[in-house]
């Protein structure tokens, strides 16, 4: 088998770039791989210096970082009837997440100024879009390495300050110019500089401090200001860097090229699911921040997510599984983001392997860690970016992190395996907890602390589990926890055998099904006919939680046992409804509670539940659940320009920070309904009943763009416009594999379809449907019958014509 994937591989990416690679390496688990130049899905050109909106706090404000130590930035402040609002006060404010570019050529954000300042989450939350008499908006395109040009539209009667500053303690001296300019220097030796223009004089003189220089701007005249930012090692050469840019007729024209471009070259979804791409990349673009020290980018789990361990303000907070989700996001247009997010979260490991809750540059959680998501999610964006050195960059690291849940503590314990019977429980040792944590952590008991660890923070189906001081962790074997790290196991192994590493993988696979039988004989409740916690006194956990559907995405079920779970999932008394998942069942007594993770719905059970779904070929139910999924989110999103951090699973209603980075996971559930790659399923495209047309076009798979069409007369897909197959009707088709020597994939239908397949050369090739050879046939395409049900299909070139 190995030596067949070797040379079948070797052969056919010589053949073709696209599909090949993640498809034959997810099709025959091959050991080598020939890696092949890949152009990306939105190219970013840049390379050392980064430009944005990239300080938590000033989303209205930019950033430009030349070096690790050279750092500037300046930031909008609005004065209204005497009143102030920057920063965090402009966040709660906001009524556009606008587009955003991943390489930052053309951005747009708005805020509603006729809402009251400073009330923060009383902030009421109106129908967007709020008039434009009333609308401050910023839009930027960065223009080359070193440059960014802007606009500022705001209304008539506030006063806009811009103020320039040093993020992050950076030092540094700013200075205003004779003309209105404003310079600066900034790092150890000030051999970087900064250099602003604005196309208006400020009608006030500057205030200047220590730390920052205000320019003023009555907007009572004229309610547009543009500008042009840069920094350069030469202030001579900036000054001419800039000076075609100093024209706001040149700016506005910029501007409008720029967005009519990012518009073109984006992905989006017509039809069915309408909106659901433009919301991901919006959204993870806008929350994308840079991280001081590393020079690169990173998401924390919101804008409004960076920590203040012991009273001090950290300059990043990093989380584990919200990253490892955002980077699944990220990787809808930006490969470059992808690998910026996955080596922020993998440098927060600590020495014993842990991967954190949170850590920042200053403080973290070294005594826990959280969902060991992690080989999954790298698994995916392997197969969707083709980047072979992040899967050797991650694999060390993930490697470390799955032996941290079993690693020995200094008295023997495995240090999740708090009984010993192989099954894991959350936890936290008590000697690594940090002594500067934010204010809510003070004092926080051990159970608390694992509790933490679940990343369900207080699901209901914890209150009832003892904890145990002597062994740090839960008295109770946790399912969710043990899925997923079978499901780690399981996808280390795809990753070592990838990697060529024939030891680990089989050390990986033994683990997995070691993991799936325990998880079978002890959590199975058969009586219930469902799995569930269970504590170390051999109880069950009568709590059913969206957390207890895991095991589908590990494939720890069999058939039967995997049909009796959506009985359960599509009973309206437990889990089923207008609005889904709930992370308690309907009919758990803390269900009306509806606070934080008892019973409110939240994106990375509804992200992880899909995929079960998928995973075991539950194409309706997926479909109905992709639909719940995304007309939740989108309402909230259309109407009011949320991205909650979870929703009531009773009303709809938006609930928790207003701005979460994972919230757009619901979007990507509808998003990859149309078009996925995953450990199970390989590369999957198509709909088993579309409920109306729908297409998915510019979405790029290792560097090729695909588009995607369905409706019940049709599904067809498209490689760089150029039709590839096209069905008839429904069908999903799993295991795609296309190339000059041989075409194959697993077809489902609910109906008899014809589906046409178009060659990439005239030949004389044979089909087998079922591993039966059905005909030979000569021509540069076929319409072959398939029969209702779950086939396979091979076709293979016999002799090329051409």
């Amino acid at each position: 088998m190995h030596d067949f994937a070797r040379n079948h591989i070797r052969k056919i990416t010589k053949e073709r770039a696209g599909l090949t690679l993640f498809l034959a390496v997810f099709l025959f688990f091959a050991t080598t791989i020939t890696v092949l130049p890949i152009r990306a899905e939105v190219f970013y050109p840049w390379r050392d210096v980064y430009i944005g909106a990239l300080e938590g706090k000033e989303w209205f404000g930019l950033v430009l970082a030349a070096s690790r130590d050279s750092v500037f930035g300046f930031r909008i402040r609005v004065v209204k009837e005497g009143r102030q609002a920057e920063g965090h006060d402009l966040f709660y404010l906001v009524s556009e997440v606008g587009p955003h570019s991943p390489d930052g050529q053309y951005s747009r954000i708005k805020a509603d100024l006729s809402l009251p300042f400073h009330q923060a989450q009383e902030t009421p939350i109106l129908i967007k879009h709020a008039p434009k008499s009333e609308t401050l908006t910023l839009e930027w395109s960065r223009q080359n390495e070193k440059a960014v040009i802007g606009r500022i539209r705001a209304p008539k009667n506030i006063e806009l300050q811009i103020v320039h500053y040093f993020p992050w303690n950076i030092s540094g001296e700013y200075r205003l110019l004779g003309d209105g300019q404003v310079q600066a220097e900034s790092g150890i030796d000030k051999k970087l500089h900064y250099l602003f223009w604005s196309n208006r004089q400020p009608d006030a003189p500057p205030v200047q401090t220590e730390k920052d220089i205000s320019l003023p701007f009555s907007m009572e005249k004229e309610r547009e200001l543009y500008f042009v930012a840069g920094v350069g090692e030469d202030p001579k050469t900036l000054s001419n860097q800039i000076y075609r840019y100093k024209n706001s007729k040149t700016i506005n024209y910029f501007l409008l090229e720029e967005g009519r471009r990012y518009q073109n070259k984006r992905v989006r979804a017509d039809g069915l699911f309408k909106g659901v791409a433009e919301a991901i990349t919006n959204n993870v673009f806008w929350m994308t921040l840079y991280q001081p020290g590393h020079h690169r980018l990173y998401t924390p789990a919101g804008r409004n997510w960076i920590f203040q361990p012991g009273g001090l303000q950290d300059h990043w907070t990093v989380f584990e599984w919200d990253s490892f989700f955002s980077a699944l996001e990220a990787s809808v247009e930006s490969p470059k983001h992808v690998r910026d997010i996955i080596a922020s979260v993998l440098e927060t490991q600590y020495p014993n392997g842990n991967i954190p809750n949170w850590r920042g540059r200053f403080s973290g959680t070294a005594d826990r860690s959280q969902p060991p998501v992690g080989a999954f999610c790298v698994l995916k964006l392997f197969g969707k970016i083709g980047d072979f050195d992040l899967l050797k960059l991650s694999y060390p690291s993930l490697k470390k992190w799955h032996d941290f849940w079993k690693a020995p503590k200094s008295n023997g314990q495995a240090r999740r395996d708090g009984n010993g019977d192989g099954l894991l429980e959350w936890g936290s040792d008590a000697d690594l907890v940090s002594t500067a944590v934010p204010s809510w952590e003070i004092n926080a008991e051990g159970k608390q602390r694992a509790i933490w660890e679940s990343g369900q923070d207080d699901l209901p189906n914890w209150e009832e589990a003892s904890f145990n001081e002597e062994t740090g962790t839960l008295m109770m074997n946790c399912l969710d926890l043990n899925s997923l790290y079978a499901l780690d196991a399981y996808c280390l192994a795809q990753i070592a055998n990838i990697l060529n590493l024939p030891d680990d993988y089989a050390l990986y696979i033994d683990e997995y099904n070691q993991m799936k039988r325990l998880i079978n004989s002890v959590l199975w409740n058969e009586r219930e006919k469902f799995y569930f916690d269970r504590h170390w006194d051999g109880r069950f956990s009568q709590r059913k939680a969206a957390s207890n559907f895991y095991p589908l995405l590990a494939r720890i079920p069999d058939k039967e046992q995997a049909l009796a779970m959506i009985k359960r999932l599509l009973n309206p008394k437990e889990f089923w409804g207008d609005y889904i998942l709930p992370t308690i069942s309907r009919d758990d007594p803390l269900f009306k509670e509806q606070q934080y993770w008892r019973g409110a719905v939240w994106p990375p059970t509804n992200y992880l539940v899909y995929q079960g779904l998928k995973a075991f070929g539950f194409d309706a139910v997926a479909a109905e659940f992709a639909q719940k999924s995304a007309a939740l989110f989108l309402r909230s999103w259309e109407n009011f320009q949320l991205c909650p951090e979870n929703f009531d699973s009773r009303t709809g209603e938006a609930g928790g920070q207003r701005f979460q980075t994972w919230g757009p996971l619901f979007a990507l559930i509808a998003l990859e309904e149309y078009i996925d790659f995953t450990p199970w399923e390989g590369f999957r495209f198509g709909m088993l009943k579309p409920e109306k047309k729908g297409k998915l076009v510019r979405l790029a798979i290792q560097g090729r763009h695909y588009q995607v069409e369905v409706s019940n007369s049709k599904i067809k897909l498209i490689e760089e416009e150029r039709e590839i197959l096209k069905a008839n009707g429904g069908a999903v088709f799993r295991h795609f594999l296309y190339s000059e020597n041989e075409v194959s994939f697993e077809i489902k239908t609910l109906k008899a379809r014809e589906v046409e397949i178009h060659f990439l050369k005239k030949g004389k090739y044979q089909l087998l449907v079922d591993n039966e050879l059905k005909r030979v046939f000569t021509g540069r395409s076929e319409k072959i019958i398939i029969p209702e049900g779950d086939h396979t299909v091979l076709i293979q070139l016999l002799e090329a014509l051409e």
